[in-house]
């Protein structure tokens, strides 16, 4: 949770505080360069207090940074009263400065179903999904970002898979994967409910999943990192075949590594396929909690439910 503070003053202060001795404090932090960069293109000068409450694992590859960034930006905004409307020089403005803190801190500035080009900071709203009960597995090992990239890059080489071919084909798949949102979209009834969210249904082929499934796409649903973070954290391995129960009942729609790790995630259609699932990752000692997808219109309330944000 993050916690903003701020007051229009003649000199700009800063002041970023944590529950975790391990998050900096300084302009080391997502947050306090979001504030910074946002303050400076809106030519303003405030005294801003942040306060994180730390509750995501560190090096977990769960965006809790990029998160706390744009929580930090919406906090201040509300405080100092400045007005947010789509549509405007300001709406790209922030869009351009979340990219200057991090290649995914713009997905956090959409919510809901976001689709990420290039380095991720090329955003476009997705229709969202009806919400799925999600399993968040947090083993208690940490995975060093940079050095995932860097392990990447090095297989990247060593299968001779240069940065046109991997633009190609990130485009293609890109294209692909919103063309069969777009499918989605148009066809209504049954398929899309009227409130434009998009639901599953019963017989767990709902209209996400029948699209994926005609359009080739839920074989490139992966997370590449897993190529060379897996190798090195075999337990990981596991606990995903432990979120997937592949072949049972309470079977996952989708388990994989998230971002580079260590944690991992599971989409289940109940909640009780959901709390099976913690169940098998308690009969091996590994951590997890219980949470739910969130629409568009559901995160951005939630995101604005307190003062402080």
């Amino acid at each position: 949770m993050v916690t903003v503070t701020a007051r229009r003053a003649s000199t700009t202060r800063l002041q970023l505080t944590s529950n975790d001795e391990r998050v900096p404090c300084d302009d080391r932090n997502t947050a306090w360069k979001m504030v910074e960069l946002a303050l400076h293109a809106l030519g303003a000068t405030a005294e801003v207090e942040i306060h994180i409450d730390k509750r995501l694992p560190i090096q977990g590859g769960l965006g809790a940074g990029s998160a706390n960034a744009v929580a930090a930006l919406v906090g201040l905004e509300t405080e100092l009263g400045i007005p947010y409307q789509p549509a405007t020089a300001w709406e790209i403005q922030r869009l351009e400065i979340a990219a200057k803190v991090g290649s995914d801190v713009p997905l956090f500035l959409v919510g809901g179903t976001v689709l990420g080009l290039d380095r991720g900071q090329l955003v476009e709203a997705l229709p969202d999904v009806e919400p799925l009960w999600c399993v968040v597995a947090t083993p208690a090992i940490g995975v060093s970002t940079p050095q995932a990239f860097k392990d990447w890059d090095a297989l990247c080489a060593a299968d001779g898979l240069t940065q046109d071919a991997s633009h190609a084909k990130l485009n293609e798949l890109s294209r692909a994967f919103a063309s069969a949102f777009e499918g989605i979209s148009s066809q209504g009834g049954q398929e899309s409910g009227s409130s434009g969210v998009l639901s599953f249904r019963e017989d767990r082929a709902g209209p996400m999943e029948s699209a994926l499934v005609r359009t080739g796409i839920s074989s490139w649903i992966q997370n590449d990192f897993e190529r060379v973070v897996f190798p090195q954290h075999p337990s990981l391995a596991e606990i995903k075949r432990t979120l997937a129960a592949a072949g049972t009942p309470e079977a996952a729609f989708f388990a994989m590594l998230s971002g580079s790790g260590s944690a991992l995630f599971g989409l289940y259609q109940t909640r009780g396929d959901a709390e099976a699932a913690r169940e098998r990752l308690l009969a091996e000692g590994v951590s997890s909690h219980l949470t739910r997808t969130l629409p568009r219109p559901a995160y951005w309330s939630e995101m604005l439910l307190e003062k402080g944000h």
